[in-house]
C-alpha cells in the first residue's frame, strides 16, 4: 500500500524560526513578530488543517508538544520518525541539535495505546555522533507499491546511511543532487519532500533542480517505468512548496492530494486538472508555518502504515 488513512501530527506549543535550521533551510524567511505571536498563528493554522483532514474522514492523531525541551520545529515529526506496514518504526538522526528533543517515546506508547502493533525499531540516531544524517520521509521517498527509495543527498541525506535505510527496508535506492539558486550558487535543497512528491500513480516534481542530466534522466526513467505520470513543477512553483505535498486516504478509501493554499494557488490550471485525474485536492492555509519554519503540509504529517491489533 503506497498511501494510508492515518496520520500522526504534533500540535506546536513553542513554533518559531529555528535558528539551527536556518543555516540550510533556504525556504524559510524572518518576519518582524513576537515568537508568542508567530506560535499561536501555527497553532490556528494547524488546528485549521486539522479539521480540514478530519472533515474528509483521514485519520488524525495529534499529539500536543511539551514546553520543554524547546523544540520549535515538533510541527514536523516526519523528520525523526517513520512508521512501516511489516510494525518496524523508524528513528533518524537530525541535523539540528535541537531537533533530537524531538523523538519521543511516549509518541509510540500512544500508537500502542490506539490499537497499532510495534513490532521492532530501527534505530539510526547514533549516527548524530559522527555528523551523519538522514531525516526520515523529508529526506526519503518511499515508493512502497515498487520496493524503491528516492533521495536528493545534502548535509540532511548522507549517501552511506540512506543505501543502510535501503538496505534495512529492502529497496531499491535512486539517488540524486537537487539544487536550487540562492544569491546566484546553487546549493542543494535540504530536503528530498520540497522538490518531490510521490502519489500512488503521479509524481509531483521540480526536475529542473536536477542540474546533472544523467541523474534527471535517472529519475524520469524510474518514475516511467512504474507507471507513474510525471506532473513537472517550476522552481518558483517549489518556493511555494507545490512539491511538499501527501496523497492520503479518507472516508470510504477516497484518494486526495494534501497540500497547502500556497502551493495550490502557485498551481496552473493544466496542473490541477493533471492532478484531479487521480485525486481530489485538499488545501488549506499554512502561511506562518511555511514562512517561519520553511516546511509545509507533507513535512507536519507522519504517515502510520503500523498494523493494528
Amino acid at each position: 500500500m503506497q498511501i494510508t488513512n492515518t496520520i500522526l501530527m504534533i500540535r506546536p506549543v513553542r513554533f518559531r524560526m529555528n535558528e539551527q535550521t536556518s543555516v540550510n533551510n533556504y525556504f524559510m524567511e524572518d518576519i518582524d513578530i513576537k515568537n508568542n505571536t508567530i506560535n499561536e498563528k501555527a497553532q490556528f493554522e494547524f488546528d485549521t488543517f486539522v479539521s480540514v483532514l478530519k472533515g474528509k474522514g483521514v485519520n488524525v492523531i495529534v499529539v500536543n508538544d511539551t514546553q520543554e525541551p524547546d523544540t520549535p520545529d515538533s510541527i514536523f515529526p516526519n523528520n525523526w520518525v517513520s512508521f512501516h506496514s511489516d510494525g518496524t518504526v523508524g528513528l533518524y538522526p537530525m541535523f539540528a541539535e535541537n531537533r533530537r528533543s524531538e523523538r519521543r517515546e511516549d509518541i509510540l506508547d500512544i500508537l500502542e495505546k490506539e490499537g497499532f502493533v510495534i513490532k521492532s525499531v530501527m534505530d539510526y540516531t547514533s549516527a548524530e555522533a559522527e555528523n551523519l544524517f538522514l531525516e526520515g520521509t523529508g529526506s526519503i521517498l518511499m515508493d512502497r507499491v515498487n520496493q524503491k527509495a528516492y533521495c536528493a543527498l545534502s548535509d540532511r541525506a548522507n549517501e552511506a546511511l540512506f543505501i543502510e535505510f535501503c538496505e534495512d527496508f529492502d529497496c531499491f535506492p535512486v539517488i540524486f543532487t537537487a539544487n536550487q539558486s540562492v544569491d546566484g550558487k546553487r546549493l542543494p535543497i535540504y530536503h528530498t519532500n520540497v522538490m518531490m512528491a510521490l502519489g500512488e500513480n503521479f509524481s509531483i516534481i521540480c526536475l529542473d533542480t536536477i542540474d546533472d542530466k544523467k541523474e534527471r534522466k535517472n529519475v524520469v526513467d524510474h518514475l516511467k517505468r512504474d507507471g507513474k505520470e510525471i506532473i513537472k513543477i517550476t522552481e518558483e512553483q517549489m518556493h511555494r512548496f507545490a512539491g511538499n505535498m501527501l496523497q492520503v486516504l479518507g472516508a470510504e478509501n477516497k484518494r486526495y492530494l494534501v497540500m497547502s493554499s500556497a502551493a495550490f494557488h502557485s498551481l496552473e490550471p493544466d496542473q490541477i486538472k493533471a492532478i484531479e485525474n487521480h485525486c481530489e485536492i485538499l488545501h488549506s492555509s499554512l502561511d506562518t508555518i511555511e514562512t517561519c519554519g520553511g516546511g509545509s503540509a507533507r513535512c507536519m504529517m507522519a504517515e502510520v502504515f503500523l498494523p493494528k491489533k
